[in-house]
């Protein structure tokens, strides 16, 4: 959500944008509600909306509303059904919302949106549904009839703590990067933590494991992956972060079963509960068979993700496999 925001903010410098947002979705789609797209006055687009004829039709469509202004529902049907015009074969139908923004008014909205998705507020962003009524923020919850406007809550980034700047961590970061995280990186080492290593890092925390975790008290919605060189590392970063006032949404350990499992009994030794102890994934990643810096990050961001979008990290191949083996 931040970089849609930053890239309409940009745009907007120098022309009105149509910025096109899923309202509604129905079956098996590409995107959820929320997901959005942006079409400069260029006609370039950022971000996707699932790609696809679907996409190509509200491209088309934002090229008419960049020209009139006139905003308008688009309607995709991925049914695949053999009897209408569909635009894929998903199973389900979107209906995406396109309204062309333009002027300060516009610019300044877009850009208080980024500025408060970036220090880690959440943002209630309401889109009258109308001609008349422009996009606004409410500063309180809503309750507002939603056939006659979109009320959406955007969330801030989600921030990858990466804790440890060693080879799997420089991985991580570009990874993490790239699916959406913020990243901040603490190592005490600066000849390893530095931005040289770490381009893609809003903060980098060369110093001790308590106070590099004590300074990021307020957030809301920190994942945290242990990349360290060694378990006494691991056991210092896990006293603090299990300590947090706000949880952690993620805490993962690199290592074997066994350098792991002397990380648990050394923390419970401590007096952390089981259960706190039972929240941490560890070893960290999905099992794909991962052996180099590089395929671990993948591992890791794969686990990233299914956590945040609440996944099951099955091969989406399975059910059908299973079917047809048994047909």
């Amino acid at each position: 959500m931040v970089n849609c925001f930053q890239q309409l903010a940009q745009v907007l410098e120098y022309g009105p944008a149509v910025l096109a947002t899923v309202t509604a979705v129905k079956g098996s789609v590409p995107r959820e509600v929320g997901a959005k797209l942006v079409v400069d006055a260029k006609g370039q687009a950022f971000n996707t909306i699932g790609g696809g004829a679907g996409e190509a039709r509200v491209l088309h469509q934002a090229q008419e509303v960049l020209k009139t202004g006139e905003k308008q529902f688009v309607e995709i049907d991925l049914s695949g059904s053999p009897h209408r015009q569909t635009q894929g074969v998903c199973g389900g139908h979107m209906r995406v919302w396109l309204e062309r923004w333009q002027g300060d008014v516009a610019r300044g909205l877009a850009q208080q949106i980024l500025r408060r998705l970036q220090a880690g507020h959440v943002v209630t962003l309401v889109t009258p549904l109308d001609n008349v009524n422009a996009p606004y923020l409410a500063e309180a919850p809503v309750q507002i009839d939603s056939a006659m406007v979109f009320v959406e809550t955007l969330q801030p980034p989600p921030t990858l703590l990466i804790v440890g700047a060693g080879h799997v961590g420089i991985q991580l970061a570009k990874v993490a990067h790239l699916i959406g995280f913020q990243i901040v990186v603490q190592d005490e080492r600066p000849e390893w933590a530095n931005a040289e290593y770490y381009p893609q890092a809003s903060q980098i925390l060369a110093e001790g494991i308590e106070g590099a975790i004590a300074s990021l008290a307020h957030y809301q919605n920190l994942y945290a992956a242990l990349v360290t060189r060694g378990y006494t590392y691991d056991l210092a970063a896990l006293q603090s972060l299990l300590k947090r006032s706000i949880p952690c949404r993620y805490i993962g350990m690199i290592g074997s079963e066994k350098r792991v499992k002397q990380v648990y009994g050394a923390i419970a030794q401590a007096g952390i509960s089981k259960e706190k102890l039972a929240a941490i994934y560890g070893p960290i990643g999905l099992d794909i068979g991962a052996l180099t810096p590089e395929e671990i990050a993948v591992s890791i961001g794969a686990e990233l993700i299914m956590v945040q979008r609440g996944g099951t990290g099955r091969s989406l191949s399975e059910r059908l496999r299973q079917g047809m083996s048994t047909s």
